[in-house]
């Protein structure tokens, strides 16, 4: 008789894991299962559901994966991420990626960029910091981001701008002062994007796997960094392909500094450290 103590058993974990790889890519190898039981218990809870075979039930019977399958999703994927994470890549980007594509297209021009994998959005919301400092010793720039994730709740979390204060430490104070307004409530240690940089970012909801991401402007800059280490060989390169394939000629991508890119038939060159540039 199962109880609602017991856990997910092989066979069920099993048949999790491979719809999770079939639908979104991620891999879950043996040892996840214990942490797959774990995120599962609060959508139980929510659906009350006592066990995880009848959550398993529920997901996979009649119409179950319409209405749960973004929210398995939701709990399976990892979102770890940092203001200024990388910092490297910023610098870069200021000192040699923007002052290239102006040059190439003239002063009067739009640079749209990418963030693929955003997460709670500490990534899209320092692109829009570091860009919009640009702006301002760069007369006639222009820029736009694209914020994407697979997760719909970090999606909203992201769309928020609201952040610990803790959370904000890396931003650097001058930063902080321009892009960030503090609570009217003394108690709270809460911060929130300021509206002008919010209403710079699209959020949206985008999965890797999907062929065509409907993407509303070719970006000349993709950060897609710390997110295809959850993805095994074959679907990394299948990934890596598709994004590459939206990005601009001579366009920037910047992946993780643990992730390589080598030997996956990509045409891209090296420019730097984790940094490389799309063949013309």
């Amino acid at each position: 008789m199962t109880t609602a103590n017991e856990g997910l058993s092989q066979q069920e974990f099993e048949k999790l894991r491979s719809l999770i790889r079939t639908e979104c890519g991620i891999h879950l190898n043996a040892e996840k299962k214990t942490m797959l039981e774990i995120r599962l218990k609060r959508r139980m809870q929510h659906l009350q559901l006592p066990t995880h075979a009848a959550y398993c039930d529920y997901l996979f019977g009649p119409g179950g994966q319409d209405v749960e399958l973004v929210h398995l999703i939701d709990a399976v994927t990892t979102n770890k991420t940092d203001f200024f994470r990388e910092a490297e890549h910023f610098e870069y980007l200021v000192a040699e990626a923007l002052p290239e594509l102006d040059a190439r297209k003239g002063a009067a021009r739009k640079c749209v960029v990418w963030s693929a994998g955003c997460s709670t959005g500490e990534e899209p919301y320092t692109l829009a910091m570091v860009l919009a400092e640009y702006t301002q010793s760069h007369e006639g720039f222009r820029f736009s981001i694209f914020a994407s994730d697979i997760s719909t709740a970090v999606l909203d979390k992201a769309r928020m701008g609201v952040f610990k204060s803790a959370v904000v430490a890396p931003v650097p104070q001058d930063l902080r002062q321009k892009y960030l307004m503090r609570s009217r409530d003394p108690g709270s240690d809460l911060v929130r994007v300021v509206p002008e940089l919010r209403a710079r970012i699209e959020f949206r909801r985008i999965n890797f796997l999907d062929p065509d991401h409907r993407l509303p402007e070719t970006p000349e800059i993709i950060f897609c960094r710390n997110v295809i280490i959850y993805f095994d060989r074959p679907t990394q390169i299948r990934v890596l392909q598709n994004l590459v394939r939206q990005l601009a000629p001579g366009g920037y991508f910047f992946a993780g500094h643990s992730e390589s890119l080598q030997n996956m038939d990509l045409p891209l060159v090296s420019a730097g450290p984790s940094i490389y540039r799309k063949r013309r």
